[in-house]
């Protein structure tokens, strides 16, 4: 750390006063421990501003303060609503390159890949560095009233904005950013929200507990209906998934079913012209006919998109809990609002009604803009919602929601979407949808069990999206109109029973990946993990080419973090149906044709090889739920029965199947060893010798 670091600090008031401060923090020893803190400030024409930095548990943070004095019984020219404060930070080491997650639009974040802090894109709310010899995550903070963003900077100063949307402040004492190095990139971005987790006060995922339904596969209305959802488009769809036998245990009755006029809620109950008896007798019968479990409905974090309607029964009922904001709208409080949540969702339980997807999350600025500061009134809705869903097991799928204020402000609720909309016809709509869900979730999932949107079976991009899934580690579901569902697309992601072949996390890109474009060149390549014959870790990657050409591309074990170590491990191409076996330190070498994508699976090698368990299933190895080896045996207990394979360099002589011997069954093929059975739920145990 240098001794002194020299900032500038602009500050705009209100009628378009401006004040550009330049001075130095200086090294101060901290009175908390011998750490060293830089502090410094400036004074003049009655605006004091002052600039700290110091460790805290291994990350820099950064706090500023500015006060404009006031005079009495004059007029005063306090800070502007918009982009009141910005501070540029002097760097003393350049990032060799940098990604910046920045928001496109209100609700999401994609990434820019730059390589210069000029580069930087506006309201960027992480942003990857690296160094020759270390990697860094830097997030500007949300703090009780103003949050900040990264904007573009200089060639050697990081540029912050400041903003609360509300105007007229005289003051504030706001954290400013967090910066936390490793010399893994993950590593920084965990001690990164680990430490806001902290001082936020909310869970990091691995502490939040997903609920049962999203374990399972779902169907959404959306896609398939837009707004015009009814009833019967509900019922016609349930007996096609029946007739069809696809297992969706729980269904989502999107926007479109809510009693509302000009986008304003009006009441809690159902449109009585789409569901004229409710949701409870429709929910009934469809749990009596067939398996679906859990019926949700989805509604805006406002209650509808524009909030509550002002001259409604509604509005009269639950004035207690509702807030008039200056601009016009009436939404849930953020200091009783909770209230209404109860109330709402009271009634939804009446109805058979499960679980909630929650939109619109990030429009709080707009709803609170002059009304309250932006963080104060998304910490106040979130924990509104959250307080509310209690009703619901805290079944809540977050959305339209990846602003910072609202990430750091759900304390316990698990789901949250990691991208912008799958949208059918949007031409090249997969390889944005990819981009973003790939790269959100290098941050969103230290945090949240990450939601990848759902999709249609029935579509050109139908099986990328479906290993897209597969290694996404949130809910799977679909969207498909009457009639149009594939079950094939389906079966590799499901067992019998509908639940999901979840593995451990989202998926999230190789370090090489990271800092480089793959829609102009090379591959994206994804990981993942997940447990398997009891204590054992495997995992595999995703390739995509989102490229118009061919390329090549290679990976090794290593680049999987959490992937249990082995000197040697089975490879399995899913595609290509083909195994072999690859070495720790060796790399596999491969290409794609343009708009390609592979499936790589990495097992590592026992005793006598390894099980890949069931080969029709992307992560068929989850169904491997324990191991017994020996020299010459090798055991495994699957949970379910279907096509079966496994990797050894050993020519097994003897083969059974729940004690029955299927050895003339077996055949070998491109180095895997095969025993085509029947599907079929319930445990099978197979008993391999040598």
């Amino acid at each position: 750390m240098p001794e002194t670091t020299d900032v500038r600090c602009e500050i705009y008031c209100q009628k378009g006063k401006f004040l550009n401060a330049a001075f130095s923090l200086k090294v101060q020893t901290s009175e908390l421990s011998s750490l060293p803190v830089h502090t410094g400030g400036y004074e003049k024409d009655g605006v004091r501003v002052t600039i700290t930095e110091q460790e805290i548990n291994g990350c820099q943070i950064g706090e500023i303060s500015v006060h404009i004095r006031n005079e009495s019984c004059r007029e005063n020219d306090n800070l502007r609503a918009e982009s009141p404060v910005r501070v540029y930070l002097p760097t003393e080491e350049l990032p060799e390159k940098i990604t910046a997650m920045y928001l496109y639009n209100e609700w999401w974040t994609r990434p820019a890949f730059v390589n210069s802090l000029e580069d930087i894109p506006a309201r960027t709310q992480v942003a990857f560095f690296q160094y020759k010899d270390r990697y860094a995550c830097f997030v500007p903070m949300i703090g009780q009233a103003f949050k900040t963003y990264l904007i573009p900077g200089t060639k050697t100063e990081i540029g912050l904005e400041m903003t609360a949307w509300t105007g007229g402040q005289r003051s504030l004492e706001e954290p400013l950013y967090l910066l936390a190095e490793a010399p893994v990139l993950q590593d920084a971005i965990h001690k990164a929200f680990s430490w806001l987790a902290e001082y936020k006060g909310i869970r990091m995922r691995k502490d939040r507990r997903i609920p049962e339904m999203f374990r399972y596969l779902g169907w959404c209305s959306w896609d398939a209906f837009y707004k015009e959802v009814s009833e019967k488009g509900i019922r016609d769809k349930a007996t096609e998934l029946t007739e069809k036998k696809v297992p969706v245990a729980w269904m989502l009755i999107d926007d479109g079913w809510l009693s509302a006029r000009d986008e304003l809620l009006s009441d809690f109950i159902p449109d009585k012209e789409k569901f004229p008896e409710g949701f409870r007798k429709m929910t009934d019968d469809i749990r009596e006919q067939n398996n679906i479990r859990w019926f949700g409905v989805w509604h805006a974090l406002g209650g509808y998109w524009g909030g509550v309607a002002p001259e409604s029964d509604l509005a009269l009922i639950e004035r207690s809990h509702l807030y008039s904001t200056v601009n016009g709208k009436l939404v849930p409080s953020p200091y009783t609002g909770d209230k209404f949540y109860h109330d709402w969702y009271r009634e939804l339980n009446r109805e058979g009604i499960s679980f909630v997807k929650v939109d619109g999350q990030s429009a709080v600025p707009y709803y609170f803009e002059n009304s309250l500061p932006v963080c104060e009134a998304a910490a106040g809705m979130n924990q509104a919602l959250e307080s509310g869903a209690s009703l619901m097991d805290g079944a809540v799928v977050n959305c339209m929601g990846m602003a910072m204020e609202n990430i750091l402000a759900r304390p316990v609720s698990a789901v949250s979407r990691n991208s912008d909309d799958f949208v059918p016809d949007k031409e090249g709509g997969f390889t944005e949808h990819l981009l973003q869900n790939a790269y959100n979730s290098l941050y969103h999932n230290e945090l949240y069990c990450c939601d990848w949107d759902m999709f249609w079976t029935s579509h050109p991009d139908a099986g990328k999206h479906s290993l897209l899934r597969a290694v996404s580690g949130g809910p799977v579901y679909v969207s498909d109109k009457v009639g149009d569902t594939d079950p094939e697309i389906l079966k590799p992601l499901i067992y019998h029973n509908g639940e999901l072949l979840m593995m451990d996390r989202s998926a999230r890109p190789t370090d090489d990946c990271v800092f480089a474009n793959p829609l102009t060149d090379g591959v994206l390549k994804l990981h993942n993990v997940a447990s398997y014959g009891g204590s054992r870790k495997g995992g595999g990657f995703a390739v995509y080419n989102l490229t118009g050409q061919t390329q090549t591309f290679s990976f090794s074990s290593k680049e999987i973090p959490d992937l249990e170590t082995a000197d040697v491990y089975c490879l399995y191409d899913y595609f290509g149906k083909k195994a072999t076996f690859l070495e720790r330190e060796k790399t596999y070498d491969g290409s794609l044709e343009k708009n390609g994508c592979g499936w790589f699976v990495l097992l590592p090698c026992g005793k006598n090889g390894a099980f890949l368990g069931l080969l029709d299933k992307y992560a068929g190895f989850m169904a491997v739920e324990s191991i017994w080896e020996s020299e010459n045996t090798s055991v495994a207990i699957l949970r379910e029965s279907g096509p079966l394979g496994w990797c050894s360099a050993k020519k097994p002589s003897r083969i059974s199947l729940n004690s029955e011997d299927v050895t003339d069954q077996v055949i070998e093929q491109n180095g895997v060893f095969l025993l085509s059975l029947p599907e079929k739920a319930g445990k099978a145990v197979l008993c391999i010798e040598y």
